[in-house]
């Protein structure tokens, strides 16, 4: 949505310039931002090109504009907006694609502003309508809408006393089967022409033409008896029932999304049509040689659905987020009040749950980036610290009290997987799919490789490692046994291959082979047991390095903060351009203040927690009862589909050419995962004792530290394209597939 900028190379009169400084903002403007072109890209006036005014470069020397060379420069409608296009690139803070204020209404472009208009401007040639969306309201609505306005009139003419509104129910039947290329319009009775005999027909020449006619019958001139009293059962017998029509129509079609004009129509029509009397209500069809008509314009249609209506907003907020909004209600009434599973089940419940978390976090993001945008740096770095992970860390605690509670550890083995899951899915999937659906409209893709680096490096920290020799002087190694190279994890993963390298072997269901008490036994559900000799290994060398490893990893996710946002801050090179786009002069009208943000984020924050507890509470059925491996349930669904709003808002980047942006996403949530969710589910469990240990299983520790050494190999060059976009989405659905084949953890 960024304002159409003429092409200055068509301006014969204005100065044409191929200086250094523009073959440089050339060069390296190919990243778009949200607001308009990051980069140097200069914005031109829409003005005709005889007074088309000098760019940003033509405003400047030439020394100062090669300065753009070595900078990214942002263009903003305000400071806030501004403020909050600089989070997006601070290490540590949300990203967010959305605008967090409003803006200036000359600046949409036309297809944006269609989208707002209420269906009353009229079009000198809106073309055929005889289109699919037009189709579409005819089989939906269409037909059956027409035919209860023919009823409605036919009890209407009953009344007799009605018969004024049952003529205008007649003519809206007609409206209505095909509203299209027709105009309803609020006319004036001339004094002279407000006879209430039958049969009269009016001519009007400020209408251009004969009115319909209307049969009325004779009325008591002077008391008004007989309007109030067809107005009286008009609203008795015939407005509720259309009111009611329209307002399911307008519901159904508001949840189509493509289909909203549908719902502006019916609510414009319930709202102001049928409230009219009935000779100010004429209907008319439009022609292409017809002079514009005068007087108030109520309804006018040309289209019955629009593909554009996916960037439709209220208040700011996105509509598929208001759409979801009352799934959210239904989910909470349902899952506390019909706790005993009368209405619904298990399985309902949860997905409702689960689905009730995607609107949570948008609303979540928001917020976050509301506050940020409208605070100072230590705010936001605050907010974000504390409620950046808030999505994810509500539904892992609220698990692991459950699984406590229960004395089931299967619950502690979902909240690894959904760990893990989150980790290779931002990892692989959200920069894979990026670089995908970015690639096909852009065909090489460059992002900032230092920037990059940093998450890369921390990422690399908390799970990768380097090939060394595990030695064991004894302690629970079998004699004979030789100590291979295996890979030595620094981070998350340390405590899993101590805890292999020290811990007892324990198998169970072992089956002679070869029917040889010496001959070879095949053991199933083997597993590393620490608790031999009372827990001695566990409590005296596992659980310090734990403890160890959770204090480290945070304190390494403050040094890439001090390191990108203190002494390092040339590595984004980010500047706030002083060149404005045209018609950017506006005070910052928000969406949300930080009052209503800060309510609507602790608001949204309880909401997300009673839906991960109900999540929790009607998971279990599913585990026990799905033949699916509980890692493939952890992995995909509990792990992505809390992240959906951060997918969108990278795809997003992506086709505007910004995939630094795109890549940062998935790599901020992947550092958060390491290096705070899990030391925060360590702390948690000292004060409230849980099933949940930093011990993972192999297939967890070799798909993370295989994700974390293919993204660094793919993010090295700085550029990127679809290829590399598809490799990284098709491991992603290898791993995938190995979760799903492989069997349910111990426990489960």
């Amino acid at each position: 949505d960024v304002p159409k900028v003429p092409d200055s190379r068509g301006d014969s009169d204005g100065p044409r310039r191929g200086s250094l400084c523009d073959r440089h903002c050339a060069a390296i403007n190919n990243v778009q931002g949200d607001l308009g072109d990051l980069g140097c890209h200069l914005h031109r006036p829409r003005v005709p090109p005889a007074t088309s005014t000098p760019s940003c470069c033509q405003q400047h020397s030439e020394e100062v504009c090669e300065s753009c060379v070595v900078k990214t420069t942002l263009t903003a409608e305000n400071a806030v907006e501004a403020n909050k296009l600089s989070n997006n690139y601070k290490f540590g803070f949300k990203k967010w694609k959305s605008h967090v204020t409003a803006r200036p209404w000359e600046d949409r472009s036309e297809i944006v502003k269609e989208l707002y208009s209420d269906l009353n401007v009229i079009r000198g040639s809106g073309g055929s309508t005889l289109t699919c969306g037009n189709v579409l309201y005819l089989l939906l609505f269409g037909w059956w809408l027409s035919l209860l306005y023919v009823l409605v009139a036919a009890v209407m003419f009953v009344t007799v006393i009605g018969a004024p509104y049952g003529q205008l129910c007649w003519d809206l039947a007609g409206y209505f089967l095909w509203p299209f290329g027709k105009v309803i319009q609020k006319v004036e009775v001339p004094k002279s022409h407000q006879v209430c005999e039958a049969g009269v027909g009016e001519s009007s020449a400020l209408l251009g033409g004969p009115t319909p006619l209307r049969w009325r019958p004779r009325c008591w001139v002077g008391t008004g008896y007989w309007h109030h009293a067809s107005t009286a059962v008009w609203l008795c017998l015939g407005y509720p029932v259309l009111a009611l029509a329209h307002g399911l129509v307008c519901v159904t079609a508001w949840l189509l999304i493509v289909l909203i004009p549908v719902a502006k129509l019916s609510a414009r029509a319930t709202s102001r049509v049928l409230l009219l009397p009935p000779e100010r209500v004429l209907i008319r069809r439009l022609r292409t040689t017809e002079v514009p008509l005068e007087g108030e314009v109520i309804l006018c249609c040309y289209r019955a659905a629009n593909p554009y209506y996916y960037k439709y907003a209220v208040d700011g907020i996105n509509v598929f987020a208001v759409n979801l909004l009352p799934l959210v209600l239904v989910t909470l009434v349902l899952g506390y009040v019909d706790s005993p599973n009368h209405l619904t089940g298990s399985a309902v419940k949860f997905t409702l749950a689960l689905l009730s978390i995607m609107p949570l976090s948008y609303y979540i993001g928001m917020a976050i980036a509301s506050i940020s945008a409208q605070s100072n740096f230590a705010v936001g770095a605050v907010v974000n610290a504390t409620f950046g992970s808030i999505t994810e860390l509500t539904f892992y605690i609220t698990a692991l009290i459950k699984g406590s509670r229960e004395g089931n550890r299967c619950y502690a083995e979902v909240v690894k997987s959904a760990l893990t899951g989150t980790l290779v899915g931002c990892v692989l999937f959200v920069p894979g799919l990026c670089m995908v659906i970015g690639g096909i409209r852009h065909q090489e893709q460059r992002f900032n490789s230092r920037s990059a680096g940093v998450s890369s490096a921390l990422l690399f920290l908390s799970v990768g490692g380097e090939l060394g020799t595990a030695v064991s002087p004894g302690l629970g190694v079998p004699p004979g046994w030789v100590a291979a190279p295996c890979p030595v994890p620094a981070g998350v993963f340390a405590p899993t291959l101590f805890s292999k390298v020290y811990g007892k072997l324990v198998c169970g269901e072992c089956h002679n082979v070869t029917q040889n008490p010496l001959g070879h036994y095949l053991c199933h559900n083997c597993h590393f047991d620490l608790m031999d000799n009372n827990g001695t290994l566990y409590y005296s060398h596992v659980q310090p390095l734990v403890y160890t490893v959770s204090i480290l990893l945070p304190a390494a996710y403050l040094v890439g903060l001090f390191f990108t946002l203190k002494t390092h801050t040339h590595i984004y090179d980010i500047h706030i351009s002083d060149c404005h786009m045209p018609g950017h002069h506006h005070s910052a009208v928000v969406h949300w203040s930080r009052w209503r943000a800060l309510v609507i984020l602790l608001l949204s924050t309880l909401c997300m927690s009673a839906c991960a507890d109900l999540a929790t509470e009607h998971i279990s059925p599913i585990l026990t009862n799905s033949t699916i491996s509980q890692y493939f349930i952890g992995v995909t669904v509990l792990a992505m589909v809390p992240e959906l709003p951060e997918i969108v808002n990278g795809i997003q980047f992506a086709l505007q050419n910004n995939l630094s942006l795109s890549i940062e996403i998935g790599n901020c949530i992947a550092v958060q995962v390491c290096m705070l969710q899990i030391p925060i589910l360590v702390l948690f469990t000292i004060f409230y004792p849980t099933n949940f240990t930093l011990v993972f299983s192999d297939l967890h520790v070799y798909a993370s530290m295989f994700s974390v050494v293919l993204m660094n190999y793919i993010f090295m060059d700085g550029k990127c394209d679809y290829f590399q976009g598809t490799v990284l989405v098709m491991v992603y659905f290898i791993l995938l597939a190995v979760y799903f084949f492989a069997p349910s953890p111990s426990g489960c």
